[in-house]
């Protein structure tokens, strides 16, 4: 059956945005598409009902974190993962590869898997590729990842080399060991640092092996954007158009924007919702720090050209109040407003690819963004 739709492409040069439709056994996913994450089955600061009136499809959890707390015992007591948050649409679950990262003092790695401290009570967990693939499925996502290993930025070619060599084994061996159940799928992470060369040699022999998706792994790890855009174009020629790409952990709008016009197709970000609960909001003219005295007296929306619940009913003044008051609802208003731009955006790109006119409208969009504004 095929599962991912490959509807219309706009080509500039040698760079191409794809519009495409990913079948799902929770539901059609129009593409390119956003994911907010909800690492811990939960977007936070907003329910799944509101999610739904959003229009999100799709949201983004940690298989790493949920092992944890509750333990899949639970989740898979309650039904799986989509009973379990009471969630009918699809779900995305990273396999534990990033927090090789972003754990980095509490892992220890070898070709067999990887063991983890827990950065919650301090005991010891092994991850191999069998069972985070394993895991994954009785969690019931719709879309798994592998396990592979990142590295940050910058590092060394030789443990560039390691790394991405690991990542490739560990992808074979979670293939070989993953039984689709339904419409499960699993997707590989292409890996190889900042170097083209390795980027394009993983992208090969992962498109050889013969995956659902695939996805860029090791990104936005504290590189330039512009090398950051280097490995996708490296990476990108090499995997098989028929099948989604994935940018892991990417999600501001400039990146978004270009990302799509070098063919990648799936996103996600804690950044809307984690600086959203921090006051940082997104507008079309950049990042809005909601807290500022200047918006004190400031009665008129957060942005005017938003149409979301948030803008249609309230002022910078009360958004302000709530945030230097403490308010719970602060959060929660910040968040559906990032969540909903993200969202508009997506649908902006996907309309304007259908028109011919992505590239265009790209390049006033980010024309008018002031990615420097305040945070």
């Amino acid at each position: 059956m095929q599962r991912f739709e490959l509807l219309e492409t706009h080509m500039k040069s040698e760079r191409m945005a794809r519009l495409g439709r990913l079948h799902t056994e929770h539901g059609v996913i129009e593409t390119p598409v956003f994911m907010p994450v909800g690492t811990q089955a939960t977007v936070k600061a907003c329910p799944p009902d509101r999610l739904q009136e959003l229009g999100v499809m799709i949201f983004l959890c940690n298989s790493y974190h949920l092992h944890l707390r509750p333990g899949v015992h639970v989740i898979q007591k309650a039904g799986g993962l989509h009973r379990f948050a009471s969630w009918d649409r699809a779900l995305l679950t990273d396999s534990g590869g990033y927090q090789v990262f972003s754990l980095a003092g509490l892992t220890r790695i070898s070709d067999e898997g990887v063991e983890f401290r827990s950065h919650i009570d301090g005991s010891y967990h092994f991850f191999t590729p069998e069972s985070s693939v394993r895991m994954q499925q009785n969690l019931g996502a719709d879309i798994i990842m592998v396990l592979d290993q990142c590295v940050g930025y910058p590092a060394s070619p030789f443990q560039e080399r390691i790394a991405s060599e690991r990542s490739l084994r560990w992808a074979r061996e979670c293939r070989e060991v993953f039984t689709p159940e339904g419409r499960q799928m699993l997707f590989s992470i292409v890996q190889g640092g900042m170097q083209k060369e390795l980027r394009s040699e993983s992208a090969q022999r992962l498109a050889e092996m013969e995956f659902d998706g695939y996805a860029l792994g090791g990104l936005s790890v504290g590189e330039p954007k512009p090398m950051m855009y280097d490995m996708i174009e490296a990476a990108v020629p090499f995997l098989p158009p028929e099948r989604p790409r994935y940018l892991m952990g990417v999600g501001t709008p400039d990146c978004v924007l270009e990302a799509v016009g070098r063919g990648v197709d799936m996103f996600d970000c804690v950044m809307p919702t984690r600086n959203a609960r921090n006051a940082s909001l997104l507008t079309h003219r950049g990042r809005l720090n909601i807290r500022r005295k200047e918006f004190t007296y400031d009665l008129s929306p957060l942005d005017p050209e938003c149409s979301c619940y948030t803008c249609r009913n309230f002022s910078r003044a009360y958004l302000r109040h709530l945030f230097k008051a403490g308010e719970i609802l602060g959060a929660e208003l910040a968040t559906i407003h990032n969540i909903y731009f993200m969202l508009e955006l997506m649908e902006k790109i996907r309309k304007a690819i259908h028109m011919g006119s992505f590239y265009e409208f790209s390049k006033e969009f980010l024309a008018r963004w002031d990615n420097q504004s305040s945070p």
